[in-house]
């Protein structure tokens, strides 16, 4: 009995719908042979593109979506593939974290390693590269903390999307690593673990950013800038009274020694007539057996932001972001020296001339003055 093509195509499709092969023989009346030929046939023939299998109808959408991704980057870049290297870098420089690598190089034809060395080489990186970054550190932020600190990276990337910012999940998963950033989905287990560990490292501020004297609590936390093609790190203590900086120190290594000397310098700065209480992450630095050494012999209080909160250490999360948009982003630094000096003019201004709104518009020194003047007057009652 001859079979239609049509038929054949009905059977096939059921086939890979998961109809068992012998129920098929039984309803259409045909040897399992005969099934089998059809089958093979299929894959060896053009059939396969009017009847695909679920695997291969699967495959064809993610190239589907591949192939429209990479007209949408075609669309955008403001020139065409067989433009100069250089001019296709700086359009995929433009478009990057809107598109995932692979298809952003794919798209305008380089390779991902010429595409990698650009980025890590750009000399703009600490310019308009770092303040894009910065927006979308943000934005991240406001939408982890909106979702009440559930959603992951993908479903970030879809809120962000929804609302007109085109992103790729990989950026965004980046961006969250780098600020610690996790679900509590993920960490809800380990989180009920510690609390009911003893307090070696317990959250004693609870994000209470607030204090009723100078030296009552300090919070401190590490940034990092590029500078010259090498990571430069910048650690301060605030006062959280008057949000002043009691000190700061640059270091081109993230370590023990540079947040010991920050705490030394402060410590010889600040008068210290009542309990202290020390605040800041979990970072290797501030939990090293050296550093919780040092507050012991200072009998300073020692409190840890949650992990994966920093919004436990807002205060000091805040302050790097103005002196990155106020002063870091704005310039272009000849040299290490410069950059030290910059760093250091900052703080002066920081301390002495930027009006901060949580002090009713004062300076971090105005709000010093106006408490010793109250206290001045309250002693000489």
């Amino acid at each position: 009995m001859a079979h239609t093509a049509e038929a054949k195509a009905t059977v096939l499709r059921q086939l890979a719908n998961g109809t068992p092969v012998k129920e098929l023989c039984r309803t259409y009346d045909i040897p399992r042979s005969t099934l089998y030929r059809w089958s093979r046939d299929l894959e060896s023939s053009n059939m396969t593109s009017e009847v695909p299998s679920p695997k291969n109808y699967e495959a064809l959408q993610q190239q589907v979506k591949k192939l429209e991704n990479i007209i949408s980057v075609l669309k955008s870049a403001k020139c065409t593939v067989h433009a100069p290297l250089k001019e296709k870098l700086l359009e995929l420089e433009l478009l990057y974290g809107q598109y995932d690598v692979r298809t952003l190089c794919e798209a305008m034809e380089v390779s991902r390693g010429t595409f990698y060395n650009h980025i890590l080489r750009n000399k703009r990186g600490n310019t308009w590269f770092e303040k894009r970054r910065e927006e979308y550190r943000v934005l991240i932020r406001d939408v982890f903390d909106e979702y009440r600190q559930v959603l992951g990276a993908e479903k970030i990337r879809t809120v962000l999307v929804q609302r007109g910012h085109q992103v790729s999940t990989e950026y965004v998963a980046r961006l969250m690593k780098e600020m610690g950033l996790s679900s509590v989905r993920t960490t809800a287990k380990q989180d009920y673990l510690n609390l009911r560990e003893s307090g070696k490292k317990r959250n004693v501020l609870c994000q209470q950013f607030s204090a009723t004297r100078p030296n009552e609590v300090w919070v401190s936390d590490v940034t990092c800038f590029r500078l010259q093609d090498r990571n430069h790190y910048i650690c301060v203590i605030l006062d959280l009274f008057s949000r002043k900086v009691i000190a700061h120190k640059v270091s081109k290594k993230n370590s023990t020694q540079l947040v010991t000397s920050t705490f030394t310098s402060a410590w010889e700065e600040g008068v210290r007539e009542l309990e202290l209480l020390f605040h800041s992450d979990r970072g290797a630095q501030y939990t090293s057996h050296r550093f919780q050494e040092l507050l012991r012999s200072h009998a300073v209080v020692q409190s840890f932001s949650n992990s994966g909160r920093p919004h436990d250490n807002a205060v000091a999360e805040s302050f790097f972001a103005s002196l990155k948009k106020e002063e870091l982003y704005r310039k272009d630094y000849a040299s290490e020296p410069d950059f030290r000096r910059s760093i250091s003019a900052y703080m002066e201004f920081y301390n002495m001339k930027r009006p901060h709104r949580t002090l009713k518009n004062r300076t971090p020194c105005q709000m010093e003055e106006d408490y010793q003047g109250v206290m001045g007057q309250s002693h000489g009652k």
